[in-house]
């Protein structure tokens, strides 16, 4: 790229060195530098940037930019100095891959819980309907049927725009983003423009990063805020009614909100519901008439989900007629109340619940399938070093289980007896066991399991590590359940 109109976007800066006309990469990692290419120097909690500079220039760097004093060969190359190298890369990368969230149609999806739901729903109908499209989120990112990792739901901005400019390039007509309060809050979006911004609910969490539930409605807030004020835009809000923050969002925006919900009158609103083992049935009133829906996905969470998701599709110009047939062929998605296939005398879910409200939607949805006599065992953990108000409260949801056992998601560097004592302290009764090794704690778990009973593994979804210290270690609660429940009840079974 030109680098004079690359630098073009930076209105204060000082230059110091030979400019070459062009770059060939942006890199914010020296170990990702390619020769040609530019290199920003970011200061993060742990790592600067700045010390990483002969890393990079061995690498072929030959643009810097830095906020504090380097030493270069100023023949060679250039230093642009400028007074915040965070808020330099936001412009900078959307820039450099020349805005490519404007060449489609771009869906954001933020809230406490529902966001990957929503997310690879809106995906799943999307591929059926023969549409090129991505989503990116917790689970990585999907490019039509292909997934790749990534670090964080919502990734650094270089890498959100080289994830957005790689979907455009392949010739996606949409992109689907989770979007999470830290990455907003960061300005990881930056240079990334929404046509629909989709609420999920705002719950307990987060709170040892934004200290008030205010702040994290704020932050939520941010991307209704950052749809603009230019109306001739096609833009379009979307809102969970039946939550007590959805009046903030909608005050966020200047354009339309479409509504959903269940409770309270929506533009997409789902009555009478009916609950099954493996499907759900409910009214769907629209804007264009009433009709019957079922779909794969069980649990009253997974209608306000596909709601969300009908809205997503219909304010894409879809009709109800064309989207519905589709949701009655989406997938589960991923470690999101999943249920493990096998042929053993059980019934395993995997989820992510990681919150209070998780927690209670996943124990109020399955509660309704266990058969007399039979009981609900619920696994429950948490993440170290994290928000250490929602434990006890998450420990007074999982309660409603027939058995708990406490453990820890990815204890970081906390010792597990915090992690587990903050958990458990407002159990109302002692049917619960703490285990802090996760791997022990499913085995547990097994081992209290009766013929007929229900299991749910929560914390880890889709996850196959245990973060312990610095360091990700294997780990899979399906595979390690089976493991031990075919050694206590024999036979065979399907993994999931």
């Amino acid at each position: 790229m030109n680098t004079k109109e690359l630098l073009s976007v930076l209105p204060v800066k000082t230059i110091i060195g030979t400019v070459p006309e062009t770059i060939t990469d942006l890199a914010v990692d020296s170990r990702a530098v390619q020769d040609g290419g530019a290199f920003v120097c970011l200061k993060g909690y742990t790592v600067n940037g700045h010390q990483f500079v002969k890393s990079a220039l061995m690498s072929g760097a030959r643009l810097l930019i830095a906020s504090e004093p380097i030493t270069v060969d100023e023949e060679r190359v250039a230093v642009v100095y400028v007074e915040d190298t965070a808020k330099a890369i936001q412009q900078l990368a959307s820039k450099f891959y020349g805005y490519p969230s404007k060449r489609m149609t771009m869906i954001g999806v933020t809230g406490t819980n529902g966001k990957t739901s929503v997310g690879n729903i809106i995906h799943d109908m999307l591929r059926q309907s023969g549409e090129q499209t991505a989503v990116s989120g917790t689970i990585g990112f999907k490019l039509n049927d292909t997934l790749y990792e990534t670090e964080n739901t919502t990734t650094d901005v270089l890498t959100t725009q080289q994830m957005i400019a790689q979907a455009a390039n392949e010739g996606c007509q949409s992109m689907t983003m989770e979007v999470s309060s830290h990455g907003l809050v960061e300005g990881r979006l930056s240079g990334t423009e929404f046509d629909i911004a989709i609420f999920t609910n705002l719950t307990h969490d987060h709170l040892d990063y934004h200290k008030t539930m205010e702040n994290y409605s704020a932050a939520k807030g941010l991307l209704f805020a950052q749809l603009g004020q230019q109306l001739d835009q096609k833009k379009i809000a979307i809102i969970n009614t039946d939550d007590p923050w959805s009046s903030k969002m909608a005050e966020m925006t200047a354009f339309p909100v479409l509504t959903y919900g269940i409770r309270l009158k929506a533009t997409f609103q789902a009555t009478a519901i009916q609950m099954f083992s493996n499907r759900t049935e409910f009214q769907l009133q629209g804007p264009d008439g009433t009709y019957r829906v079922t779909m794969p996905l069980i649990g009253e969470f997974n209608v306000y989900n596909a709601l969300a998701a009908v809205a997503a599709l219909y304010a894409k110009g879809m009709t109800i007629e064309e989207i519905l047939p589709l949701l009655a062929n989406v997938s589960t998605v991923k470690g999101r109340l999943e249920k493990v296939e096998t042929a053993l005398p059980l019934t395993i879910f995997i989820d992510y619940a990681h919150s209070p409200d998780a927690i209670e939607k996943a124990i109020d949805t399955v509660q309704p399938l266990k058969k007399e006599g039979n009981r609900l065992l619920f696994l429950i953990g948490t993440g170290g070093n994290r928000d250490r108000l929602k434990r006890p409260i998450m420990g007074e949801k999982a309660a409603a289980a027939d058995y708990v056992v406490f453990t820890t998601d990815d204890p970081r560097d906390e010792p597990n007896e915090s992690i587990l004592s903050e958990l458990s302290a407002s159990m109302p009764h002692d049917q619960y066991a703490c285990i802090g090794d996760r791997e022990e704690a499913v085995r547990h778990t097994i081992a209290m399991a009766n013929e007929g009973d229900i299991i749910i593994f929560a914390g880890k979804g889709h996850e196959d590590f245990q973060i312990i210290g610095n360091t990700k270690y294997p780990h899979s609660d399906a595979e390690i359940a089976l493991d031990e429940a075919r050694k206590k009840f024999g036979g065979t079974s399907v993994n999931s």
